[in-house]
C-alpha cells in the first residue's frame, strides 16, 4: 500500500515556483466558494509517519488560503474534562460548522494505531474501533462534511537518515521530537498496522489519499491538489434525486399501532398513597445520586411523549428531591443556525453529561424519527438511517460508563384534548398551548406509528424505553422516579 510513496517523488523548485501562484488562487476561491454555498464543511486528518511533513504541509495550507477560514486541533492526551466523557465527544464539540474547515491531528485513527502498536488492544479491539470510525464518517459525510483522509509517509531508510542528519545538528536538532525516536523502535509495526487501517478504512465516502513526504514541494503541492480536486468535485456536484427507501410506507403498518394501544392507560394512584409513594422514591434519589460509586458514572435521563403528557411535571418531581448542583436540565427545541451548520447530533453530543454529573433532556435526539418525520422536516433517507445513529450514539454513551434511561410518557386522545382545554382556560398556563400544538392533535395516528417504529428500532438491551402510562399524572410521576431509581441501582451494583 506504501510502495508509490517511498520511490523518491520529487519536484524541482522552477516547477513548483510555476504551479504555485496558481494553485493558491483556486483554493482560494475554492474555499470562499465552500462559505458561500453553506451547505458542507470540510474535515481533514491528519496521520502518518513522524518527519514526514505533517504539520510542514498544514502551516503552508493555511499561509495559502484564508485562515480564518480554518481551525486546527491537535488531540494529544486528553484532558481530565475529555476524560470524563465518552471518548468521541472531543471530537464531537470541534466539528466545523458548514462553510468552513476543519483539520484533526491526533485523531481518531491516531489513538487507535498508538494503542495496537503499543498493545494497550489486540486485534478485535483493533476491529471495532476501525468500525466505528467508519459508521462516524459515514453519519458525517451524509450529514454534509467532506472528509479527507491524508496519511504522509516516510520509508524507514528516509526516516532514520533523517534523524542521523539532525540529531548533531544544533541550529535543526529542535526538531526531533520524543515521538520521532520513540517511532524510529516501532516503525514496522507502525506501518504494518498502519496500512490494516488504512486498508479496512478507505471506503468511497472517505478514502485515504498517502503521499510521499521526503520531498517538501511534492507533498505540499500533493496535498494541495487533492484539496483543491476533491472540494471543487463537491462544491461542483449537482444533488441527486434520492433513492426511494427501503421502508414500507407509514400507513401500512396499522397493527403497529396498537403498541400504545395495549397500554393500561387506566391505572391509577390515590393522593395519600401518591404522596407516601413520591417522598420515599425522591429520598431513594437523593440517596443514590450522592452514592461515591456514581461519582465514576455519568446519568443521563431523557423525557418523551405526547404533547400535555406531563413531561414537565415528571422532571420537576425529579429535580425537586435533588440539590441544583447535582443535575442540569437540557431544554430541546427547534434547532438554532448554529446548530444547522453541525452534523444533526452534535447539539446533543455537546450536553453529555460527563462522570459524576446528571443531565435531564427535556426532548431529546428522537425529535428525528417523531416530529422531524412525521412534519416532513427531513428526508426519510434521514430518518431511516437516524435509527442506527442513535443506538450507535447510545452504546458509546453507555460503554462510556453512562447510565442512559428513557421515557416516553403516553396519555389517550381524550386526555390530551381534556388537558389542552384546560391550558387553554388557566392563564397562567396559556403559554403551554400553541397552534402547532392542536395541528399535531390531525396527526394523532402518524405519530403513533412513528412512536411505534421509534420503540422498536432503539428499544435495546443496554438502553431500553420505558413506557410510562401518563393519564393519572400521580402514578406516571411515581413510576418515573422508581425506573430511575432501579436503574440507578443496577448501575451502582455492577
Amino acid at each position: 500500500m506504501f510502495e508509490s510513496a517511498e520511490i523518491g517523488h520529487a519536484i524541482d523548485k522552477a516547477s513548483y515556483d510555476a504551479e504555485l501562484p496558481a494553485l493558491r488562487e483556486a483554493l482560494l476561491q475554492a474555499q470562499y466558494r465552500l462559505k458561500e454555498q453553506a451547505r458542507l464543511s470540510v474535515l481533514i486528518l491528519i496521520n502518518g509517519i513522524e518527519g514526514a511533513g505533517k504539520g510542514e504541509t498544514i502551516k503552508l495550507l493555511n499561509e495559502w488560503m484564508d485562515p480564518r477560514l480554518i481551525r486546527v486541533d491537535h488531540f494529544d492526551v486528553p484532558s481530565d474534562e475529555e476524560l470524563a466523557h465518552p471518548p468521541a465527544w472531543r471530537y464531537w464539540r470541534r466539528l466545523p460548522e458548514k462553510g468552513r474547515t476543519g483539520i484533526f491531528f491526533g485523531n481518531w485513527y491516531s489513538k487507535m494505531l498508538e494503542d495496537r502498536v503499543h498493545g494497550r488492544i489486540g486485534k478485535s479491539d483493533l476491529a471495532l474501533a476501525i468500525d466505528r470510525a467508519q459508521r462516524l464518517e459515514q453519519m458525517l459525510c451524509k450529514e454534509g462534511v467532506l472528509i479527507f483522509k491524508l496519511w504522509f509517509h516516510l520509508s524507514k531508510d528516509r526516516m532514520l537518515a533523517r534523524l542521523d542528519s539532525l540529531k548533531d545538528d544544533p541550529l535543526h536538532s529542535w526538531r526531533i521530537s520524543p515521538l520521532d525516536w520513540q517511532q524510529s523502535k516501532t516503525y514496522d509495526k507502525f506501518v504494518r498496522y498502519g496500512e490494516l487501517i488504512l486498508r479496512r478504512s478507505s471506503r468511497d465516502f472517505a478514502p485515504w489519499y498517502v503521499i510521499e513526504g521526503s520531498d517538501e514541494r511534492y507533498r505540499s503541492l500533493t496535498a494541495g491538489r487533492l484539496l483543491l480536486e476533491g472540494l471543487n468535485a463537491a462544491l461542483d456536484g449537482v444533488d441527486q434525486p434520492p433513492a426511494q427507501p427501503h421502508v414500507a410506507p407509514a400507513e401500512l403498518n396499522i397493527d403497529r399501532l396498537s403498541l400504545l394501544g395495549s397500554l393500561d392507560l387506566e391505572q391509577r394512584l390515590g393522593k395519600t398513597e401518591y404522596q407516601r409513594q413520591l417522598v420515599e422514591e425522591q429520598a431513594r434519589l437523593s440517596r443514590l445520586l450522592r452514592d461515591r460509586r456514581l461519582r465514576k458514572r455519568g446519568v443521563l435521563a431523557l423525557f418523551e411523549g405526547h404533547d400535555a403528557a406531563g413531561k414537565g411535571g415528571a422532571i420537576r418531581r425529579v429535580t425537586a428531591a435533588l440539590d441544583p448542583r447535582l443535575y442540569r436540565t437540557v431544554q430541546v427545541a427547534a434547532p438554532t443556525e448554529d446548530e444547522l451548520a453541525q452534523p444533526w447530533l452534535w447539539r446533543f453530543w455537546r450536553n453529555v453529561p460527563g462522570r459524576g454529573q446528571f443531565a435531564i433532556f427535556d426532548r431529546s435526539w428522537y425529535g428525528r424519527v417523531l416530529v422531524e418525520r412525521v412534519e416532513g422536516f427531513c428526508t426519510p433517507e434521514q430518518w431511516l438511517r437516524a435509527y442506527t445513529e442513535i443506538n450507535d450514539f447510545e452504546e458509546q454513551l453507555v460503554e462510556a460508563g453512562v447510565v442512559v434511561v428513557k421515557f416516553w410518557l403516553s396519555i389517550d386522545k381524550q386526555t390530551q384534548l381534556e388537558r389542552f382545554k384546560e391550558r387553554e382556560n388557566t392563564p397562567h398556563k396559556r403559554f403551554k398551548i400553541t397552534e402547532e400544538d392542536w395541528r399535531n392533535r390531525e396527526k394523532w395516528d402518524e405519530y403513533g406509528n412513528a412512536v411505534a417504529d421509534m420503540v422498536d428500532r432503539t428499544s435495546t438491551e443496554i438502553a431500553p424505553w420505558t413506557l410510562v402510562e401518563a393519564n393519572d399524572k400521580r402514578f406516571a410521576r411515581v413510576k418515573v422516579l422508581r425506573t430511575l431509581n432501579e436503574a440507578l441501582e443496577a448501575a451502582i451494583a455492577k
